[in-house]
């Protein structure tokens, strides 16, 4: 585990998805900055993307591990799916089965 993602691993779901927020809410802060010209470092847009894909990809690993101990998931983050005809057929199957 690297640095980055070792102080998110640390961190408890009502605290990682504060954190997730609060990244989204940066996000927008820098897009807007860089759609006025007025961002200097570019970069910081694409490590705020990075961070928020590692908080979901963290957030969704406890999911997927409280589901597979017999438990219900968890409610741990406000993340839209976006219905695709994959995801629809896949549905589709298990709910017959």
């Amino acid at each position: 585990m690297n640095k980055k993602t070792e102080k998110f691993h640390e961190m408890k779901n009502d605290e990682l998805t504060a954190e997730l927020k609060e990244l989204k809410e940066k996000l927008f802060r820098l897009r807007f900055s860089h759609a006025t010209g007025q961002l200097s470092n570019p970069l910081e847009m694409s490590h705020c993307k990075k961070d928020i894909a590692r908080v979901k990809t963290i957030l969704h690993a406890r999911e997927l591990k409280a589901t597979a101990n017999g438990g219900q998931p968890a409610v741990v983050a406000d993340t839209k799916v976006k219905a695709t005809k994959a995801t629809a057929a896949t549905s589709a199957k298990k709910a017959k089965a």
